[in-house]
């Protein structure tokens, strides 16, 4: 079984892709603690059909520890893939953490797709602090509650947020 540390990263990425890039531009910036270790660099996935696109990011999904869905205008209608991903994520039981990206700290119930909103994960807003203390501190909260059988959706309080300076 391989290492599971890496951070799966699902996004729209015809919409939303630049802030895939701004994830992996605050990793590489000194000024920031930001850091993920990218599930997305183990492979490159040079066939186009969906079959071996599919068996690329199964791959990847082999080694992720925490899976993160950013949600932007137009994620709920995307199948092909996000679904797919997010159907993934769940039945490997990986943490989910998602990122709304429009500045919302909780569930966005207008942009979430439904299945990441019926299912346990923690809801947050897009910025680096937060998407960090989420990396480091979802994964044991949400093995402990996936244990205890809750599918519940959850976000920080604004105490955790302003703690972080936000």
């Amino acid at each position: 079984m391989a290492y599971r540390n890496k951070v799966y990263v699902s996004m729209d990425a015809d919409n939303d892709l630049m802030y895939y890039f701004l994830m992996k531009a605050w990793k590489q910036n000194d000024n920031t603690d930001f850091n993920f270790y990218d599930a997305h660099d183990i492979n490159n996935i040079y066939d186009k059909s969906e079959e071996s696109i599919k068996a690329g990011l199964r791959e990847r999904f082999k080694n992720t520890s925490v899976f993160v869905l950013l949600v932007g205008e137009h994620t709920k209608y995307l199948y092909k893939y996000v679904r797919w991903e997010i159907e993934e994520a769940i039945k490997r039981e990986i943490p989910f953490i998602v990122v709304n990206l429009n500045g919302k700290r909780s569930l966005d119930t207008t942009n979430c797709p439904a299945l990441a909103r019926d299912n346990l994960a923690i809801h947050i807003s897009f910025n680096a602090k937060i998407m960090q203390y989420a990396l480091e501190n979802w994964p044991s909260s949400f093995l402990e509650k996936h244990k205890s059988g809750d599918n519940g959706s959850y976000f920080y309080k604004d105490n955790i947020y302003k703690s972080l300076g936000l």
